[in-house]
């Protein structure tokens, strides 16, 4: 019996970096390959989702003029930091038909509409890898973009890809912190449990090279804030591959709010 043999390979991945590879993973499932031909797709926006719309447009070479760094609402930022609310993509989604960026077009417009085939990709606040589940933070009483996505995909099935880092890894259960800040008696934002295809690091390494990874450590400073070491095991061939992914990705910039 001749059995392959395994390495492990240990790597660092910033945010940004971490941004850039679980756009690239997403963009590469079979499912949204199949969309663009059929179906539709919505990307929610969000900061590591303005990396899957800036993958995803470049593919049909539909990119134009598309910033992500306009590409969002509602966002966490450091303190005394201010954003532009009246960019370009602010407020808004990437709504793509058959292939064809529809620009006029965001969730709250097709809440009924879509069914099964079609996609919603929807960032997240929270990950608990482990159980596969997401949190995402709510702010408005009609829970935003969240309220027609969970029609869709509660109500018509259709199928939420969510692509979040680990940086926002959280301990325990997804469920149970958001029974504690959904209480009555709590203040500030609400959270919304949500389950789908999730999309970390870990996800995103077997996807592009079909080894697997695990985290070992997280943190570092002088850019690496937030980053996490990797162990990823793999054949020569495999490690390979992964070490020529991560040198594609590795000096992301950080990310950019206009």
């Amino acid at each position: 019996m001749i059995t392959t043999k395994l390495n492990t390979k240990q790597i660092h991945i910033t945010v940004p970096a971490g941004k850039r590879l679980i756009s690239k993973a997403v963009v590469s499932l079979e499912q949204i390959k199949e969309a663009l031909k059929n179906n539709t797709i919505v990307i929610i926006a969000g900061s590591t989702n303005g990396y899957v719309g800036e993958e995803l447009l470049l593919a049909i070479d539909q990119i134009e003029n598309f910033s992500r760094n306009t590409f969002h609402r509602g966002v966490t930022i450091g303190p005394g930091r201010k954003i532009n609310a009246n960019g370009a993509y602010f407020n808004t989604d990437i709504v793509i038909e058959k292939g064809k960026w529809i620009k006029e077009k965001t969730m709250f417009d097709l809440g009924e509409e879509l069914g099964k085939g079609d996609i919603i990709v929807k960032g997240a606040n929270a990950i608990d890898a482990e159980r596969k589940v997401a949190g995402v933070q709510i702010r408005t009483p009609n829970l935003g973009p969240s309220g027609p996505m969970m029609q869709a995909a509660i109500g018509k099935r259709t199928e939420v890809i969510i692509p979040v880092g680990l940086e926002k890894r959280i301990f325990g259960s997804i469920t149970e912190a958001a029974s504690k800040v959904n209480d009555p008696h709590t203040d500030g934002m609400r959270m919304l449990p949500l389950t789908g295809t999730i999309v970390t690091e870990l996800e995103a390494i077997e996807i592009l090279t079909g080894a697997s990874a695990e985290l070992v450590a997280g943190g570092g400073i002088y850019g690496a804030e937030g980053g996490c070491w990797l162990a990823i095991t793999g054949t020569e061939e495999q490690l390979y591959t992964v070490t020529e992914l991560i040198n594609s990705i590795i000096d992301e910039p950080a990310f950019g709010i206009e």
